[in-house]
């Protein structure tokens, strides 16, 4: 099976990858593999675009809603569960769909790649650190010591910045600098990265329309699951700018409309890191979504 095709759709956030991903795999007879960092988080559906049931027209889809709302990130663990679900699309003589922005956990599916260790006494210091004295100061350290890394990584993502510094401390080298080669453990694998010219505006559109679908009250339905003081999921965009105006009970206390207007900011900034993240893969076969005929174009990429 190692030499079955894998199909990949990348690319920055609100480019349709997830409309693709199902039409594709109605075209080869395949299954959808999340490579979404946030759709792994049970219950964290509007803020992340996740598809409905409905709008997965019956594809099978693996890897969503496989975490609690209070686990950490852990991208060592998703390679395991990701490459185990491809060996099983591949087991049943289908085609595995991988679909996501999340840059990291596809290169942690798809590539040659080991990750660190980890040191809980390093961990919890430099976590105390981020709660004493917030995320931009740990960026600015971070910017110092590992100037690409802190390049890659959201000044409000203290999760991420943790843990770049925790790498660097422990291996000496920059965090990014361990990342390996472009080369995939998959001999067939086609990654097919969207982006369209429009994304600045539609990145607005989609932030309108989840609050508009609910995604208020879906923050205040996580608050009793520890969305609050979870160290990933609470940090997710849009989730972390309305937690900020929620009290514990739900309560309305902060500016809605601030943190809305946050949430499209950070946004667009996220975009933009993702493009530079995708964009260093030489392997990465770019289509404009903005253009008709998305699928029959992706079809023939595949098949060039």
């Amino acid at each position: 099976m190692a030499d079955r095709l894998v199909v990949a759709v990348v690319g920055p956030t609100a480019t349709g990858k997830s409309d693709l991903a199902v039409e594709l795999t109605q075209h080869l007879d395949g299954e959808v593999v999340n490579a979404d960092s946030m759709q792994l988080y049970a219950g964290m559906d509007i803020g992340t675009a996740k598809l409905t049931v409905d709008e997965r027209r019956g594809v099978a889809h693996h890897l969503l809603d496989v975490w609690p709302i209070a686990k950490s990130a852990a991208v060592a663990q998703y390679q395991q569960l990701a490459r185990a679900a491809i060996d099983d699309v591949h087991a049943r003589g289908r085609t595995p769909v991988l679909v996501g922005g999340s840059g990291l956990y596809l290169r942690a599916a798809l590539d040659r790649i080991e990750f660190p260790g980890e040191s809980a006494e390093v961990r919890a210091r430099l976590y105390a650190d981020l709660d004493a004295q917030g995320p931009h100061a740990l960026h600015a350290r971070l910017s110092r010591s590992d100037p690409v890394a802190a390049a890659a990584i959201l000044p409000s993502n203290g999760r991420r910045i943790v843990r770049a510094l925790e790498v660097g401390e422990l291996t000496g080298r920059p965090f990014l600098a361990r990342m390996p080669a472009f080369e995939s453990v998959y001999p067939r694998c086609v990654q097919l990265g969207l982006d369209r010219p429009d994304l600045a505006d539609r990145v607005e559109q989609r932030v309108h329309a989840m609050m508009a679908q609910g995604l208020l009250d879906e923050v205040r339905a996580l608050l009793p699951r520890g969305l609050r003081a979870s160290p990933t999921a609470g940090k997710a965009l849009g989730y972390a700018q309305l937690l900020a105006c929620l009290a514990d009970d739900g309560a309305v206390v902060g500016d809605l409309e601030d943190a809305v207007q946050q949430t499209v900011r950070g946004t667009r900034r996220f975009v933009k890191r993702q493009r530079t993240w995708f964009r260093r893969d030489p392997r990465v076969r770019w289509l404009d979504a903005a253009q008709p005929g998305l699928l029959e174009r992706a079809v023939t990429t595949l098949e060039a």
